[in-house]
């Protein structure tokens, strides 16, 4: 049996609901692709509409223009607020409005840009990542209305899809704007459209391209072959010293952790396998659960290789190369120091006395949750008010590095990462929807999930 509250809400949602999936299919229709250009006019229209679709539910919400590092303009984006009582807690709601491109709209089921509903679920591009976002914030103040007992402040980005790059800048220009004591970040997902889940970690990231030299010049592979290796061969045996026979990352200095907030069921191989069209033959690397191995473990990737296409070879032994290596982190560890680990190694493990040396690239800082936070445990508790089921805590493999950046300029404030995904939800993919049913459940924990932190 729901409590008399839950019930009030849930009716509450139930009424608005037709209102919330509109704003969403207008959102849709918007294109708001940000990857051809966040300073254009769609990408400002984009911003006006959400904030007039804040202002009707209560949120003082204008657009402002970010500044990119270097002074130049930067996105649109959404900021805004509703103050209740000066004592009460102050809750940031972030969603983003740009979306990600369709390269190929005939790999399409439906139009990209046209929200439709098939069964239970609402197609087209950003319905899940992040329209769904911006509609569960609205929906949720707008059942709370009048009765909403915390102040509210909203941050809805205009260029996550392109890596935020004047997100740091548009914090320390409105920083007032931002301070809170829980910031509630509605752009991850959900275990399936039936069981929520908070995000309890995220990796970082740091690159590095690793050069290896053998020879000043090319030379002929039947006159010299045997005692020199050529420069691709030396880099492939120089990767794969990173991993031990198990396939897990051996590398001193590099960070490994545990699931965040304990792992109370692991991922299903099957399910990974299927997502992931791995062929049959090939057995999963590395040693542990496969959570952990998801989430929380280290992974290098070879992400680019200089190699002469095998189109045109000839027998020439290849002097040097080089490699880029993304090394996602331990979402506890600094990627500096991750970096300088992976760095050395590379060095220090030449074969044969190759040259090597190492250009150091981008870091990006991971993030986990605080388990024990009191925001954790009221967030925890709506989900399984709201959903009927108990969550399922759960990591992410990749890397979102604002929210560590939030973390670090707001340390006081506890961080939730929620969201509107699931694993049908095909986001930055063909086919992008959002379950209907885990929608409505998500605006109502959202909605118990203000009135708890009230309190």
């Amino acid at each position: 049996m729901e409590d008399s509250r839950t019930e009030e809400i849930r009716a509450r949602v139930e009424a608005d609901f037709s209102r919330i999936v509109d704003v969403l299919n207008k959102k849709i229709a918007l294109q708001s692709i940000s990857a051809k250009g966040i300073t254009a006019d769609h990408m400002r229209r984009s911003a006006e509409f959400v904030a007039e679709q804040l202002r009707e539910v209560g949120v003082d919400a204008k657009v402002a223009q970010s500044r990119n590092p270097d002074g130049t303009p930067g996105a649109w984006e959404v900021i805004g607020s509703k103050i209740v009582d000066d004592n009460a807690p102050t809750v940031l709601l972030y969603a983003h409005h740009d979306v990600q491109p369709v390269p190929d709209p005939s790999a399409w089921n439906t139009d990209p840009f046209v929200g439709t509903e098939i069964g239970t679920r609402l197609y087209g591009r950003g319905s899940a990542d992040d329209g769904g976002g911006i509609a569960i914030h609205s929906g949720a103040l707008k059942a709370l209305g009048d009765e909403l007992k915390v102040n509210i402040k909203v941050f809805i980005e205009g260029e996550e899809e392109m890596g935020s790059p004047s997100f740091i800048p548009f914090i320390e220009d409105h920083r007032d704007e931002f301070d809170s004591d829980v910031i509630i970040v509605a752009d991850s997902g959900n275990w399936s459209a039936e069981i929520p889940s908070l995000t309890t970690s995220l990796r970082g990231n740091t690159d590095i391209d690793v050069h290896v030299k053998a020879l000043e010049h090319p030379v002929h592979s039947g006159q010299y072959g045997g005692p020199i290796l050529d420069a691709n061969t030396l880099a492939a045996m120089l990767i794969s010293s990173m991993y031990d026979k198990n396939g897990d990352l051996a590398v001193p200095g590099i960070a490994s952790e545990e699931p965040v907030g304990g792992l109370q069921r692991d991922m299903d191989e099957a399910t990974v396998r299927a997502d992931t069209g791995t062929v049959e033959s090939y057995r999963f690397a590395g040693t542990g659960s496969l959570a952990s191995r998801l989430w929380t473990k280290p992974s290098v990737t070879v992400i680019g290789f200089d190699a002469h296409p095998v189109k045109g070879s000839f027998n020439v032994i290849s002097p040097e190369t080089t490699f880029r290596l993304s090394l996602r982190t331990a979402p506890n560890q600094r990627p500096e120091e991750a970096q300088d680990a992976l760095a050395k190694f590379m060095v220090e493990h030449a074969p044969f006395g190759a040259e090597v040396w190492v250009d150091k690239l981008d870091n990006g800082m991971g993030w986990a949750m605080d388990p024990n936070a009191e925001a954790t445990k009221d967030a925890m508790d709506a989900m399984e008010e709201a959903f009927g089921v108990a969550p399922v805590n759960k990591g992410e493999g990749g890397s979102i590095p604002f929210i560590p950046e939030l973390q670090r300029i707001f340390p006081k404030a506890q961080v939730l990462v929620t969201g509107p995904e699931d694993p049908k939800a095909n986001a930055h993919s063909p086919n992008e929807s959002i379950s209907l049913p885990a929608l409505k459940n998500n605006v109502i924990t959202e909605a118990l999930l203000l009135d708890k932190l009230a309190r």
